[in-house]
């Protein structure tokens, strides 16, 4: 039985250790790149197109955005995520968004980031944790800041600068 298990311990190693290298040298093999974006977001909260819903609400927390779209020179994709409340001392959100794009030369691919938003700060910065095609991998950091807030209206513009590497 000692012996049985003792192949079986040096056998899953040896198999750890070749799939191990072997994603190793998948990775070295290409140059990492550092790809740089800046996007404006626009948020609706009122009227016919509104792109955030309200999806759950707790007595200690106000509304939560779930989803906007990218807006720029064109429509280059879509922002999906989560955002609540994570402080009852400050204005501060925990978000977690993937920006999804539909057009242009990153056509499919997504990119992931996860974070605390402290809304009074003016450039906030958020870690990139992930994305898929050619962002697999992704890591790297979002800083974010206000553009226009017309609360009245149930508009904001948020910037976005993405610093993200990638294989």
């Amino acid at each position: 039985m000692a012996l049985t298990l003792t192949k079986f311990i040096v056998f899953s190693f040896l198999v750890s250790s070749t799939v191990l290298n072997a994603k190793s040298e998948l990775l070295t093999s290409k140059r990492e790149k550092l790809t740089r974006f800046h996007v404006y977001v626009q948020v609706k909260t009122a009227g016919s197109n509104a792109t955030v819903a309200i999806v759950a609400q707790a007595s200690t927390t106000n509304q939560s955005a779930t989803s906007f779209r990218l807006m720029s020179s064109k429509n280059v994709g879509g922002v999906r995520g989560m955002e609540a409340f994570a402080s009852q001392s400050e204005v501060a959100l925990s978000t977690s968004q993937t920006f999804v794009f539909t057009k242009g030369k990153h056509n499919g691919r997504c990119l992931t980031f996860v974070g605390r938003n402290v809304l009074s700060l003016k450039v906030r910065e958020m870690p990139i944790v992930g994305g898929t095609g050619l962002f697999r991998l992704a890591r790297g950091y979002a800083q974010t800041s206000t553009y226009l807030s017309d609360l009245k209206n149930g508009l904001l513009v948020v910037v976005y600068d993405f610093y993200a590497y990638h294989y």
